[in-house]
């Protein structure tokens, strides 16, 4: 297989995109196609703050590693979530994280949920009895909170994260099947901003999981290659699973996917209700986040439980 632009071996084949390319122009080619997607769905322009939530994973990284390649302002946060057992997960995922930053001078901010409310994740789930044996629940609210709290008090216009195609498309078949009509209305490549929130957006959104791997592994990034030890037999991976299945009959069949839901979305056309009466906002009267919950949001009331098991 040639490199469609300059003839030499190609270092990625996209069969979804009918195109091949070499190390050199794929490296072009990504940054390339980001900054198409970033105009397209109108996500941010050049002179405002981004903070890009980065895990130590491939597509975190790489989406920070291409922002600043295009000369946006792009800062980076990691939070610390204290899951660690036998491969040290939260520590090797730090480290790779901070010496990204360090190697490309970039500013990191760090929030490590154990010095921030007392008790690592796995630890506030079992103190709060949620989610079943595993912390995910927690964990997504944690992060979720943190990110928005970090966003707001630093003054960053815009929060981006890493998702990319698969994650995308296994979250929307998830949802499809069950009709989950508030979620897929809100789902998409841009939330807006709202009342002391960033706005919210994903700019690997178009892009597979094994394109950004390639970009990663191009450049010459050091990432976490272990899963989240909690993520084994979740529905995501379940559902990537059978996309994946469909994929290798059906090139490109996850991005045809994903593309026809946000023009349905776009046009009116999700055979749900397009006036879902959204719940009435307001801030959290601890920490001001909003929230649908009268008085408390959901990570104040989870910390309230925690409080009230340490007293």
């Amino acid at each position: 297989m040639k490199c469609r632009k300059c003839g030499s071996k190609a270092h990625v084949n996209m069969r979804q995109h009918k195109l091949a390319l070499c190390k050199e122009h794929y490296l072009e080619w990504v940054p390339e196609q980001t900054e198409r997607f970033i105009k397209k769905y109108q996500m941010f322009t050049h002179e405002e703050k981004i903070l890009v939530a980065v895990s130590g994973g491939k597509d975190s990284l790489s989406l920070w590693d291409i922002l600043v390649r295009l000369g946006y302002q792009a800062d980076g946060m990691y939070i610390g979530l204290g899951i660690n057992g036998g491969i040290h997960y939260s520590d090797e995922s730090h480290r790779l994280t901070e010496e990204f930053a360090q190697r490309h001078g970039l500013k990191l901010h760090v929030v490590d949920i154990e010095k921030e409310y007392g008790q690592p994740i796995p630890v506030l789930a079992e103190m709060t009895h949620r989610g079943q044996g595993k912390p995910c629940s927690v964990c997504g609210l944690a992060k979720r909170h943190e990110m928005n709290r970090i966003a707001r008090d630093l003054g960053y216009d815009v929060l981006a994260t890493g998702h990319n195609l698969d994650d995308e498309a296994a979250v929307l078949f998830g949802n499809t099947l069950t009709w989950a009509s508030e979620y897929l209305l809100r789902q998409g490549p841009v939330l807006p901003e709202n009342e002391g929130l960033a706005r919210k957006v994903k700019p690997l959104c178009r892009f597979y999981e094994r394109e950004m791997t390639a970009y990663a592994i191009a450049r010459g990034i050091e990432y976490i290659y272990d899963e989240c030890p909690y993520a084994e037999g979740s529905q995501s991976i379940y559902y990537k699973e059978l996309l994946n299945q469909l994929e290798t009959t059906r090139p490109g069949a996850k991005l045809t996917f994903y593309l026809s839901f946000l023009e349905a979305r776009k046009s009116g056309n999700l055979f749900i209700e397009k006036n879902v009466e959204q719940a009435h906002m307001h801030p959290c009267s601890k920490c001001g986040q909003l929230t649908s919950a009268p008085g408390l949001c959901s990570f104040c009331r989870m910390m309230e439980k925690v409080n009230a098991a340490v007293e």
